[in-house]
Order: structure tokens, then C-alpha cells, then sequence
């Protein structure tokens, strides 16, 4: 019983903070906002300590807090399900979210919305504890739409600007297509388990793989094929992959903090843990799998190509997540989930720092975000200096570091995989290294290396910025200890969690239990395990494999580009225009969005009004109906004259006509 009360404190507390500096945010001081929802958090993770010490000791945990509704045989029930995938999650999201809430402290200090700020990332953290801590997929959906409503909050924070409403609501609209898919799965979940419980689901779900479903015009051999795209349609909703991917970067307009709790920790991560935790039906579809491949595959890669042209710090930042989202989603689908979840746990720690370390680079150059008018700034910032190299590294994955052991384990797995599209998926994953290596590396070079140029950037040019009520001195300075304190922190694990992670959670027993035995035929990690032979042995061979020669080759393009002849990328991206306009346009996915979706929404609208709502509703059926009785009404007046002898003549015609049908019948 005790430590159910834990469970229920891990998601209350940050919502007890969340509601002091939401509902009082306009009477409470700066710092009770901030101390209480700091609180709230640490108090989360410290919880989550615990609950992890003991799940380490071989107790689980899976029941109901009560029953929300009964619905004739249908239950839906609040509930836990606490094992070794929950509670890593638990610790990620509670760690990061604690560094982000410090952070926030120096980041935010002069921003009128201070308390309003703190409120909406502290509900952030309860939303996604709810979604990862559920037992069921009614509570799933919960967190998973508590997340996204969060996530408009933040990334519309500064409601004044344009471009921030633009980009909340692209990211909300974007989302609802994501979450239809996403509901619909747990549809066909329930219309065949007769349950939402993950445990009766799983249970349940064998007996169903075969079966048919038909969904209207469009038949489907496989419920469990069925089921699983839906389910990961919401994923490349929340998980931004192609094409729903197109909110991400554009999230960027929300402040930094917020910029790193989403992409690092929380919100995008939730397709990747919704698909592990799922893991027992997507084994049972080998289409679906493919699926999952594919789209992980292409966005690995051609995410990671947009990142090359961008000269916004945080942007570039953002579609390496996009980029790094493909490689977990790859892993989905050659089913190596402990490799997937392993890459998302590193991921968060050496992301958040790059994002942190990418606003204290904003701070320190006084709101300016545009990498081209930085550089040489190493001197001024060397806490960020240094902790930038360490997520860049980590990024890439050179050796030894975190991203290492989590990434070139995707690459191998991949290698080994059989399942349609691994090919692909195989070539995606080894150019991704390299492009990685060179878009992390050009903005590495170009921020801390080569000649000083802050003292070029123009002055007018704030509309896109971080503007936050920092200084406005000449020269670049060093961030305060609230922002550099949590970058330090993050940059441990980024080091030597993958060193000391790898064995247990990949290739031991960690996930046992929580992530369903992979199927015949499917199993690519069982002959990566036979040739581990340890963290250390590992990386000395990973010195000579084609990942890191591939990544190696990336950094030195980088280097001779934008710090040995800075002057050739202008030339070339003059000489390749045609390929940097595509590039800039992403693709055209944003104009083909806004013109076939968004402009053809308008015409159908527009439509509707002019036909349907003009010439039927009004029309037809509001005029109509009254022009139809004032010409039913003109009629009648002919007939009712109130004239004997037109009554009288109308009485012998109607005898005639009678007399007449009588005889000649």
C-alpha cells in the first residue's frame, strides 16, 4: 500500500505545482512559482528513485486506482502499470524536467509570463508521467492528449507573435491527424479485446491476429496489421515522422526550455515508448513492422539533410531530433525495442543539452539565434563551450559516449534485419551518420570556431529571436550557474551512460517482462549479443567501423568548410541552388500542406457556403419553403372565391367527371 501512494505521488506532485503557479500566477511572487514547481518535480524524481530500487528488486506492479466509468461490459479504469520500461521513463522525464525547471530560472527571469511559464512545464511533466505510468489505453490517450494540449500552451507562449500562433496551431492541427489514427487503433482494440487493459489485451490479442477487419471501402487481411498502423499513425504524429513530422521545427518558437522538454524528454518520445509498450501486437504483423521501418528510415535521413542548410541554432538542433526520432523508429521496426528505448534514454540527456547549451549561446550573444553572425565564441563560454562538444560528440557517436553504444546498436540491428525495407532502411540509417555528423559539427564550427562575427549581426532583426529581457552588452559572456548547473548535469549521463548501460539494458534482461519476446525471424539483437563482448571492447572496434569513418568524414567536412575555407559554402550553395531551394522549402511539404490541405479545406468551405448553405439551406429550404406556400397558398385562393356559383359549377363539373368515369370504365 505504501508504495502505491508512491506511484500516485510521482504525477500529483508537479500537478500541485503546476496549479500554485497556474491559478495564483498573478498574485504568488517569482520565486514561490518557481520553488514550488521545482519542488513538485524533484519531489517526482526522488520518488522515481525509489520506485526504480525497487522494481530493480523484482517488484512490479499493475492495478486500478478506481473506476472511472462502466459502460454495460466495458470498463475504464485509472490505473498503474509499474515495471522496468515505466520506470525508466519515470526517471527520464522526471531528471530532464527537473534541469529544465533550474534552467528556466536564468532563462526566463525577465519574461513577464515568469509563473505562467513554470505552470504549463510542470503540467507538461504530469501529462507525460500519466501517459508512461497508464496500465491502459483509455489513461494512455489521456497523458497522450494532455501532452499536446500542454505542448500548444508552450509553443504558442509568446501569443503576441505571429509566427507562435502560426506554430501552435500547426503542431495542434498536425497532432489531430496523428491522434485519429492513433484513436481509431484503440478502437478496433476494444471493438475486438472487449478491453482497454494492456495485460487482457496482450492476452487477448493472439487469438485475433488473423482476422479480418473491414474498415468501409477498404478491407484489411489482418486485425493486428490494422491495428498496428493506426497505433503508429499517432506515433508519427507525437514522434514527428514523415509527413507528420512538419510541427516540429516550427515549434522552435516557444522558448528554449520548453524547445528541450519537448524534444528530448517527453512529448516526442511518447510514439517511441507507445509502440515498445505495444510491442505485443506489432509482433504479430510483419507488414506493420515494415511499415514502421520505412517511415523511420526516411526520416532518419531526410530530416537529417534539412539540417545542413539552416542557419537558426535551435533549428538546426530540432531536425536532429527529427533525424534521431528515424533511428528509434527504425529500431521499432526491426524489432530491437530495448535498442529503440536505450537510444531514446541517451538521446534524451545529450539532446536536452545541446538545446539547453543552444540557449545559453542565445543568452550569451545577447537574442541572437542566426549561427552566421557567432563564432569564436569559446573564450567568452567555456562551460558551454565545452558541454556543446559533449552533446555534439554524443550526437554523432563517437566512441565511448552515450550515443555510441545507443546508435551504432541501430546500425547493426538494422544490418542483421530481414523484414521488407531493410535495405533501405540500412543505407538510410549509414548516410544519416554522416549527415549528422557534418550539420552537428558546421553549427559546432560555426558557433565557438573560426573568426568573431557577433559584431555583425544585424540589429533590427529580433522578430524570430529569444528575446527574454537579457543584457544587451557588446560582447559575449557566460551564462549564469542556474543555466549553466543543469548543462553540467546533463553532460555526465551523456558521457558514461551508454558505457555503463549497454550490457544490462540492451542485451540483458532490463526490459524482461515489459517488452514481449521478439517473433521468428524478427530477433536482431540475438546475434549482436553473441558478439558483445563488452562496453570497452566495443568501442575500440567501433574506432574502425564505417559508422564512425562515415561520422569522422562529416566532422572534417565540416571543418575545412566553415573554419579552413569558410568562403566555399556561398559558392556552393550558389552553384546548387536549385538543390538548397528544395532543401529550404522542406521539401515542399508546408506548401503542398497548406495548399491541398489547408487551401483545399478553404475551397470546400467556401464550397458548402456558396452551395450548400446559400442555394440548398437558404435557398431551397428556408426561401423555398416560403416561396412553396405563398404558391400553394396563391392556388388555393383561386378555388376558395367564397362565390355560390363557383362552388356551384365546381360541384356539377366534379358530378360529370364522375358520371363520365363511371360509364367509360
Amino acid at each position: 500500500m505504501e508504495m502505491q501512494k508512491l506511484y500516485l505521488l510521482v504525477p500529483l506532485a508537479p500537478l500541485i505545482g503546476a496549479m500554485i503557479a497556474g491559478l495564483f500566477c498573478r498574485v504568488i511572487p517569482r520565486w514561490v512559482a518557481h520553488t514550488a514547481t521545482i519542488a513538485g518535480v524533484a519531489i517526482a524524481f526522488i520518488a522515481s528513485v525509489i520506485i526504480f530500487k525497487d522494481v530493480q528488486a523484482g517488484h512490479t506492479y499493475n492495478g486500478a486506482v478506481y473506476t472511472w466509468l462502466t459502460s454495460g461490459e466495458y470498463k475504464f479504469e485509472v490505473g498503474f502499470l509499474i515495471d522496468t520500461l515505466t520506470t525508466t521513463m519515470m526517471l527520464v522525464v522526471t531528471f530532464v524536467s527537473l534541469m529544465v525547471h533550474i534552467y528556466t530560472i536564468g532563462y526566463m527571469q525577465e519574461d513577464p509570463g515568469y509563473n505562467r511559464f513554470f505552470s504549463y512545464i510542470s503540467l507538461f511533466t504530469f501529462s507525460m508521467l500519466m501517459l508512461v505510468m497508464s496500465n491502459n489505453m483509455l489513461q494512455l490517450f489521456f497523458g497522450w492528449e494532455a501532452v499536446g494540449l500542454v505542448s500548444y500552451l508552450l509553443i504558442g507562449f509568446w501569443y503576441t507573435r505571429p509566427t507562435a500562433i502560426f506554430a501552435n496551431m500547426k503542431a495542434f492541427l498536425v497532432n489531430r491527424v496523428g491522434d485519429l489514427g492513433f484513436l481509431l487503433g484503440i478502437g478496433l482494440v476494444l471493438a475486438y479485446t472487449g478491453s482497454l487493459d494492456y495485460a487482457t489485451v496482450f492476452k487477448t490479442a493472439p487469438s485475433l491476429a488473423n482476422i479480418s477487419v473491414n474498415l468501409g471501402p477498404v478491407g484489411i487481411p489482418s486485425w493486428a496489421t490494422a491495428t498496428c498502423i493506426l497505433l503508429f499513425i499517432g506515433a508519427m504524429g507525437k514522434s514527428a515522422q514523415v509527413p507528420l513530422h512538419v510541427w516540429l521545427p516550427d515549434s522552435m518558437e516557444g522558448p528554449t526550455p520548453i524547445s528541450a522538454l519537448i524534444h528530448a524528454a517527453t512529448m516526442v518520445t511518447a510514439g517511441i515508448f507507445m509502440v515498445s509498450r505495444m510491442s505485443p501486437l506489432f509482433e504479430m504483423s510483419t507488414t506493420a513492422l515494415s511499415f514502421v521501418l520505412i517511415i523511420g528510415a526516411t526520416t532518419a535521413l531526410f530530416m537529417g539533410f534539412l539540417g545542413i542548410i539552416q542557419y537558426d541554432i535551435k533549428r538546426v538542433v530540432a531536425y536532429s531530433t527529427l533525424s534521431q526520432l528515424g533511428y528509434m523508429t527504425v529500431a521499432l521496426g526491426v524489432s530491437a525495442y530495448s535498442a529503440a528505448m536505450f537510444h531514446l534514454v541517451t538521446h534524451a540527456f545529450f539532446k536536452a543539452l545541446l538545446f539547453l547549451a543552444a540557449g545559453s549561446v542565445i543568452i550569451g550573444m545577447h537574442h541572437n539565434q542566426d549561427i552566421r553572425y557567432m563564432g569564436g565564441i569559446r573564450k567568452y563560454m567555456k562551460i558551454t563551450w565545452l558541454t556543446s562538444l559533449v552533446g555534439s560528440l554524443a550526437l554523432i557517436g563517437f566512441p565511448l559516449l552515450s550515443g555510441f553504444y545507443s546508435k551504432d546498436t541501430i546500425i547493426e540491428a538494422v544490418h542483421e534485419s530481414k523484414i521488407f525495407g531493410h535495405g533501405y532502411a540500412n543505407f538510410a540509417v549509414l548516410c544519416g551518420v554522416f549527415v549528422t555528423a557534418f550539420y552537428s559539427f558546421r553549427m559546432y564550427f560555426l558557433v565557438f570556431h573560426g573568426k568573431e562575427r557577433y559584431d555583425e549581426a544585424p540589429h533590427d532583426d529580433h522578430h524570430h529571436h529569444d528575446d527574454h529581457g537579457h543584457g544587451h552588452d557588446a560582447k559575449p559572456h557566460e551564462s549564469p550557474w542556474v543555466v549553466t548547473l543543469p548543462l553540467v548535469l546533463l553532460a555526465i549521463p551523456s558521457v558514461i551512460l551508454g558505457y555503463f548501460g549497454i550490457d544490462k539494458i540492451v542485451y540483458g534482461d532490463w526490459f524482461k517482462g515489459a517488452i514481449a519476446p521478439v517473433a521468428q525471424g524478427h530477433d536482431t539483437l540475438g546475434p549482436l549479443k553473441e558478439e558483445f563482448h563488452g562496453a570497452m571492447s566495443m568501442a575500440i572496434h567501433g574506432l574502425t567501423s564505417l559508422p564512425f569513418i562515415l561520422a569522422m568524414a562529416g566532422v572534417a567536412l565540416a571543418y575545412y568548410l566553415y573554419v579552413v575555407n569558410p568562403a566555399l559554402p556561398a559558392r556552393l550553395r550558389k552553384q546548387f541552388s536549385g538543390i538548397v531551394t528544395v532543401l529550404e522549402e522542406k521539401y515542399y511539404f508546408d506548401r503542398f500542406n497548406e495548399f491541398f490541405f489547408a487551401g483545399g479545406a478553404r475551397k470546400l468551405g467556401e464550397g458548402l457556403f456558396r452551395f450548400g448553405d446559400r442555394a440548398v439551406i437558404d435557398g431551397a429550404l428556408v426561401n423555398g419553403s416560403a416561396k412553396s406556400v405563398g404558391l400553394i397558398a396563391g392556388l388555393m385562393r383561386h378555388l376558395q372565391t367564397g362565390f355560390i356559383y363557383h362552388y356551384a359549377f365546381v360541384m356539377v363539373a366534379g358530378v360529370l367527371a364522375f358520371l363520365t368515369w363511371l360509364l367509360l370504365r
